[in-house]
């Protein structure tokens, strides 16, 4: 007899891009010559996971104390407040109302945000195109998503859609936590521009005024963005005080150390009781699940960022990997264009998403062929991060057949 609850039985065991992933890499093994598009971690051009040698050196710097002890629940004073300052360094009053707590990397603070701002039983709200995991992560909290059509006519962010989605859901469960993955979206690699900001903050802000309202920012890939990747703040600062104001941080990607799972939530609240409250229960939210981080992973971290001498050397490290992300990123632009592949605007960032309206039949006449990408509703997600330069052109090719 299974003993599982029912509503946990029939879920799926493995992430289908870790099993599409596993697939290209036994089929590489075999001797094939395939292109995989569906890990989502920065490779070199030889197919060796791309790493800042700085930050691997400051990780085996870390001392045994270090990384044998419990860290606090909260995470570290040091690494939460490096954390605040590297994000909310430009936006002062930002920085002067954050609390932050450490999570086991970006996930864990999506995760805590669902626990913390919605009831049982309610949605989040993201758009049309989001990162599977949202889902899980919504479902083991008993919580759900709900989709606002990501894109307009024009290819840009559509703003009418996210303001009758946001009215609805108000409508009907009386409180909103909405998820902004940006810069660098995932999947589509769209980037959003100043006035899209301001038309989301303007959103937030209207619906704020009768309920609350809660914006997350999923800022995952960021630090990979062809522009500042700190300049929407100056649009969403003024919801201080007006609507919750979340942001989800990790070091995954930023300093290449993807299973170090070294992230934070960190929360912007008006008012010295409030922020307490805030704190209290993401801290607590933490003790009853994983309970603390990993110590050593925060004291290696906390030292990247605050070290001005290391975080030069971080920076420059990650140009150099940018630079290379970046020529994939020309490439594929050159090869679609001239293909006419239907794909939003593409700036940077690991991921883009190719529009397709039988996704699933295509990936897989594609994986017969030995080019591997991710399918899911309508698109396919194309992990450029992974794919060689070289490779592009085949990737394109494959992608318009």
């Amino acid at each position: 007899m299974l003993h599982v609850i029912p509503g946990h039985q029939g879920r799926p065991s493995d992430d289908p891009i870790f099993a599409l992933n596993r697939e290209a890499t036994l089929r590489r093994e075999k001797g094939e010559a395939v292109v995989n598009a569906t890990v989502g971690s920065l490779l070199d051009d030889g197919g060796r996971l791309a790493v800042l040698p700085t930050a691997a050196r400051v990780v085996h710097e870390v001392s045994r104390d270090d990384w044998a002890a419990y860290a606090p629940i909260a995470g570290t004073p040091a690494f939460l407040e490096a954390v605040m300052d590297d994000l909310l360094s430009s936006e002062p009053t930002l920085r002067s109302n954050a609390v932050a707590v450490a999570t086991p990397g970006g996930t864990g603070a999506l995760r805590h945000a669902i626990a913390n701002f919605l009831e049982p039983g309610q949605s989040l709200l993201t758009t049309s195109f989001f990162w599977g995991p949202y889902k899980t992560l919504a479902d083991e909290a008993d919580r759900r998503v709900a989709t606002f059509s990501m894109f307009n006519a024009q290819g840009t962010l559509d703003i009418d859609a996210l303001d009758r989605a946001l009215g609805e859901q108000l409508r009907t469960q009386g409180r909103a936590l909405l998820f902004v993955n940006d810069p660098c979206h995932n999947p589509t690699g769209y980037s959003m521009q100043p006035e899209e900001w301001r038309a989301v903050a303007a959103i937030v802000q209207a619906h704020a005024e009768r309920f609350p309202v809660t914006l997350l920012v999923d800022s995952a890939y960021s630090a990979y963005g062809a522009g500042d990747p700190r300049a929407f703040l100056r649009e969403v600062a003024p919801l201080l005080g007006r609507a919750g104001l979340l942001f989800a941080w990790s070091a995954s990607k930023t300093f290449t150390h993807y299973g170090l799972r070294v992230g934070a939530l960190v929360a912007c609240q008006e008012g010295a009781a409030d922020r307490a409250a805030t704190e209290a229960a993401l801290s607590y939210s933490s003790r009853g699940t994983w309970s603390n981080c990993n110590r050593g992973g925060l004291a290696a971290i906390a030292r990247l960022l605050v070290d001005p001498e290391l975080a030069k050397a971080c920076d420059l490290e990650r140009d150099a990997l940018k630079q290379m992300l970046q020529a994939r990123v020309r490439a594929f632009n050159v090869a679609a264009s001239a293909r006419k592949l239907p794909y939003p605007r593409y700036d940077g960032g690991f991921f883009v998403t190719v529009f397709h309206d039988r996704a699933v039949e295509k990936a897989a006449a594609m994986k017969e062929k030995g080019v591997f990408v991710v399918p899911q509703t309508g698109a396919l997600r194309v992990a450029l991060c992974s794919v060689a330069e070289r490779d592009v052109e085949r990737l394109v090719a494959s992608l318009a057949e």
